[in-house]
């Protein structure tokens, strides 16, 4: 695998040259309020920009786990295609999970074998909801989530690690978020938009 390192401080300017890092008021697939929005999709467009970031992540996992890999899930929408890219710099297959009746789940005929070790990545964790319902689905199938990995982690207190799995994000960028009550925008008479892949369905 070649070893690619970007600095968080790479990342971000990668992410505003391709207007991905947006200001407003916004609405989160995770339901909170935000006056930052990272919208992946715009980078992830290219696909050099996608092999980067995600040889990078790849990389910054240390490689007594790294080692241990045997696939790349990620929760659709928005990590398809990271996990794809991550794949690729590992050599081992990539898939994903998605939501059916409202529950994350392997679907399109993927699965895994008894005991089968993965990595789960994201784009963005806020809360994490989406990496933690990723586990879930694949622990239920038999798997063994040895490792997770994203591009930016903005949760305002920080994520360091899911139930004891270790959690790799490239770039840990704290952004404020709010609860509909308590969102300053809103009482200043703002209304939020939602420009993630969860309110495009």
């Amino acid at each position: 695998m070649e070893k690619e390192t970007l600095t968080s401080q790479d990342v971000l300017q990668l992410y505003e040259q391709e207007g991905a890092l947006q200001h407003g008021h916004f609405l989160l697939s995770s339901g909170l309020h935000s006056d930052t929005y990272l919208q992946s999709a715009k980078v992830l467009q290219f696909p050099q920009h996608a092999a980067r970031l995600a040889a990078a992540m790849v990389a910054g996992i240390p490689q007594e786990l790294r080692k241990q890999i045997a696939a790349v899930v990620g929760p659709a929408l928005g990590a398809v295609i990271v996990a794809q890219e991550c794949g690729r710099a590992l050599q081992v297959r990539a898939f994903f999970t998605e939501r059916e009746n409202g529950l994350m789940t392997l679907r399109r005929g993927f699965s895994v074998t008894p005991g089968e070790k993965i990595l789960v990545v994201e784009d963005i964790t806020t809360t994490g909801g989406s990496t933690r319902e990723c586990i879930a689905a694949l622990q239920a199938a038999g798997a063994v989530v040895v490792v997770t990995a994203a591009i930016i982690d903005r949760s305002s207190a920080g994520i360091s690690d899911f139930d004891g799995i270790p959690y790799y994000p490239l770039v840990r960028l704290p952004v404020q978020t709010w609860e509909t009550a308590q969102c300053p925008l809103c009482a200043a008479g703002s209304t939020p938009v939602k420009p993630g892949s969860r309110g495009l369905r």
